[in-house]
């Protein structure tokens, strides 16, 4: 058979040699990590990036964001202006380089930048791929010049359109459509919450944000401006803010070690949670790396080391471990490094092992000046440290009656599991359900050939406020660790999952939709952000949206999930329909509850995940703290149909 009639042949031309811009297009989820909500946002955080980079070769202090009414977004930087001239390896403007060409950039000359965040270097490149428009000015040597492209392709050469005295770039794109098909629009406080980060890890920089879809009452754009004097030390104070603080003030150092930038602050409050935060050039590093070793190592030894010579732990009558002298800890872990080694493409943990001793050096010279000028604070943090290895104690035999119930050693399923037929953990789902009144209508209306229910009685433990034997004493919370079927950790990491023997892969918090619901939900992802964080991590955890709704006239009737939808189902029956609002799903029958939230056809179900892990551990302790006034200042804020009375 010839090769021209052989249609199914694999040859040289059946092979597509994708470059650049155009790769970037057909697999964008390998430079951005997703085409939804989070990738969307992660276009605007890497022209940022290029800003902050600026700033961190001291060539930047004050970076603009605005979010325009088309939801394009515009950022702009004073620092030297993207060069302009002519490339000499390409022939074109440096500028067009920089803007199509995957991997240029000043970021790989180290004369340029000595550190650098951003994307592998691929930045702003891959935001203009992505772009159905993106337009580059430059303010340099007292001229402005400007280019413009659609979906990557350059639309002229660069030109100059005047004469200025500022200097600086200034990027506008849009997101395509074509690319982000399930949203453009962006969120105000996602990116508010990533800038005010950016702020405090890079002191002295100015970033505004303003949101040009939103006017004020004073008639301002709605907008915010984060300044820091103090970096990490105001992090953690913004972070805190809900928790109550055990010594005088942060502890926090500055400086290098190994010719690597080490910037720590750290204090303990009354919590009984560890909140450790580590970044690597601006990058919040989720799984940790040797940077977050070091800390930790450091961190202990020289604690270790205090409490023993001030003779405190004569009396005690057991071993102090790692996660002792870290309960009720804040800490933030920023180091700056030239080369960084992340493992995986995801930049969530360093790999860098010399970072590992200089962190560790950095914090224990940091930690024993602090102790020698401060006993009175050193003396509290010890008894704190004491304190926690005592609870220890007592959680290890919470712990241990939480194992022997789980399934995988042999003490059975909870009595009120209604589990699924199904045995393959991917296709099957548990829905965690408040009551045992919507419980019993789940149950009726589920397939139980791959939904399990879990009905939970009440209002379950806040775990933010509790030692943690007093979480695994709680019945509620063990059913749940027993019916999942992970297993916790050892006592050196008593919080650690074993996912490998998770039974459901959708875990489905379902509750009334109401402030009692939402209440519900919140104490339950507390429980899941603080004790298995994993799950949420892995992207096993939703929560169902039930219908608030039945809009109904004659013989036609329909679902509302808020007032808006129900405004347009009565208009659209042409008015005076009938409006059954429900209280709870209780009030639902079976078929409705299936037809609503549990049908994987019809149901919308939301997947809880983490953004920004500072942002999630400042929230949850806010909310579910003991301090009232930024609790009701939040709930103020964000609350559609709150009824606020504490």
């Amino acid at each position: 058979m010839s090769e021209e009639n052989n249609k199914g042949n694999y040859g040289a031309d059946q092979i597509q040699a994708l470059e650049g811009m155009e790769h970037v297009r057909m697999r964008p989820s390998m430079y951005i990590g997703d085409v939804g909500v989070r990738g969307l946002h992660h276009l605007v955080y890497e022209v940022v990036d290029n800003s902050i980079d600026e700033a961190l070769a001291g060539h930047c202090d004050k970076v603009d964001v605005w979010i325009n009414e088309d939801n394009s977004v515009t950022v702009k930087d004073n620092g030297r202006g993207i060069p302009v001239g002519i490339h000499k390896k390409e022939g074109v403007s440096a500028l067009e380089v920089v803007m199509t060409k995957i991997g240029a950039g000043g970021k790989f000359d180290k004369d340029s930048y000595k550190v650098s965040g951003g994307l592998h270097g691929v930045g702003v490149s891959v935001v203009n791929a992505l772009s159905s428009l993106l337009k580059a000015t430059v303010y340099r040597d007292g001229k402005v010049y400007e280019q413009e492209y659609q979906r990557g392709k350059t639309m002229y050469p660069v030109k100059q359109v005047g004469e200025t005295d500022e200097r600086g770039t200034l990027v506008t794109f849009r997101p395509d459509e074509d690319i982000f098909q399930q949203t453009i629009e962006y969120n105000y406080d996602t990116l508010a919450s990533r800038l005010r980060e950016l702020s405090y890890l890079n002191k002295g920089i100015t970033i505004t944000i303003e949101d040009r879809r939103v006017i004020e009452e004073n008639g301002d754009f709605k907008g915010e401006t984060f300044h820091s004097t103090e970096g990490l030390k105001e992090f953690i104070r913004f972070l805190d803010g809900s928790r109550e603080m055990l010594i005088a003030d942060v502890i926090s150092i500055e400086g290098e070690k190994n010719d690597i930038p080490v910037e720590v602050a750290m204090v303990y409050n009354t919590s009984y949670s560890e909140n450790l935060h580590s970044y690597v050039n601006n990058i919040n590093t989720h799984e940790g790396g040797t940077h977050l070793s070091g800390f930790r190592r450091g961190l202990t030894h020289t604690l270790k080391k205090y409490a023993d010579a001030s003779g405190m732990l004569d009396k005690l009558k057991f071993d102090i471990a790692g996660d002792d002298f870290r309960e009720g800890l804040t800490a933030i872990i920023s180091v700056k490094v030239q080369e960084p080694q992340f493992e995986g493409q995801t930049k969530t943990k360093l790999g860098n092992r010399e970072v590992s001793s200089a962190v560790s050096q950095a914090v224990s010279e940091m930690l024993e000046n602090y102790l020698e000028e401060n006993p009175n604070d050193a003396k509290t943090i010890v008894q704190k440290v004491i304190l926690a290895a005592t609870a220890r104690h007592a959680a290890r035999k919470a712990r241990e009656m939480v194992q022997r119930k789980t399934v995988m050693s042999g003490g059975g399923l909870p009595g009120k599991l209604s589990d699924c037929s199904e045995q393959d953990p991917e296709k099957c789902e548990v829905f965690l359900v408040e009551g045992d009144s919507a419980g019993g209508t789940a149950k009726q209306g589920r397939d139980r050939n791959f939904q399990a229910i879990l009905p939970l009685r009440g209002k379950i433990l806040n775990v933010e406020k509790a030692m943690q034997h007093k979480v695994f004493e709680n019945e509620e919370i063990r059913n749940i660790y027993t019916a999942l079927g992970v297993t916790i950790g050892t006592e050196e990491d008593s919080k650690a999952l074993n996912l490998d023997k998770l039974r459901y892969h959708k875990v489905v918090i379902m509750c009334d939709a109401d402030v009692d619901g939402s209440h519900i939900s919140t104490l339950i992802l507390t429980f899941f952000f603080r004790y298995m964080k994993e799950l949420v991590e892995g992207g096993y955890v939703y929560i169902a949206t039930p219908p608030l709704y039945l809009v109904k006239k004659g013989a036609k009737k329909e679902y509302a999930w808020n007032d808006a939808d129900r405004d347009a189902l009565n208009e659209k029956f042409g008015g005076s329909a009938n409006i059954q609002r429900y209280k709870g799903l209780g009030e639902m029958n079976a078929s409705q509850l299936w037809d609503t939230t549990m049908n994987p056809e019809f149901r919308t179900l939301r997947q809880v995940a983490i953004d920004n892990g500072t942002e999630a551990d400042r929230i949850f302790s806010m909310l579910m703290g003991d301090e009232v006034p930024p609790r009701r200042e939040f709930i103020e804020k964000n609350a559609v149909y709150a009824n606020i009375d504490a």
